[in-house]
């Protein structure tokens, strides 16, 4: 199976190639353009283990961690403007799932060290939108 998924950085879109193949337990999802390959257990829940040295206790606490913030915020400096834009999100249940191993080349070009994987989730189904943002003055 091979589709089209989207970028956001900073509020420029683009896409890239993105390939997911599944295969009896595993499930690998790469893009060879944007360099990075991820492998998962198919079989999410409570039971998997924190991966080796996560900062986390358990999953409810890496939990509070996963997902967009409520708010995504952008400074216009000439205007002294600040553009508030809230993202709403439905039935938001994310489950712990085992990764098998995983490589983004982004991680090599900022040359972190050893990075530790905290947790890692899936996440399906989400009514997910963005409410019209609002600008407002910057008070110093």
């Amino acid at each position: 199976m091979e589709f089209l998924g989207n970028l956001f950085t900073h509020y420029n879109y683009t896409t890239t190639d993105i390939r997911k193949t599944i295969q009896n337990e595993t499930t690998e999802i790469r893009s060879h353009q944007s360099g990075f390959n991820v492998s998962i257990e198919n079989t999410p829940g409570e039971n998997i283990p924190l991966p080796a040295g996560s900062p986390f206790n358990d999953w409810k606490e890496a939990r509070r961690f996963a997902g967009p913030l409520p708010f995504t915020f952008t400074y216009n400096p000439s205007k002294k403007t600040v553009l508030i834009i809230e993202g709403v999100r439905e039935n938001w249940k994310p489950a712990p799932v085992k990764v098998n191993e995983y490589h983004f080349s982004w991680l090599d070009k900022l040359n972190p060290g050893a990075p530790i994987l905290a947790s890692a989730f899936i996440i399906k189904d989400i009514p997910y939108y963005w409410k019209k943002g609002k600008t407002e003055k910057w008070k110093e």
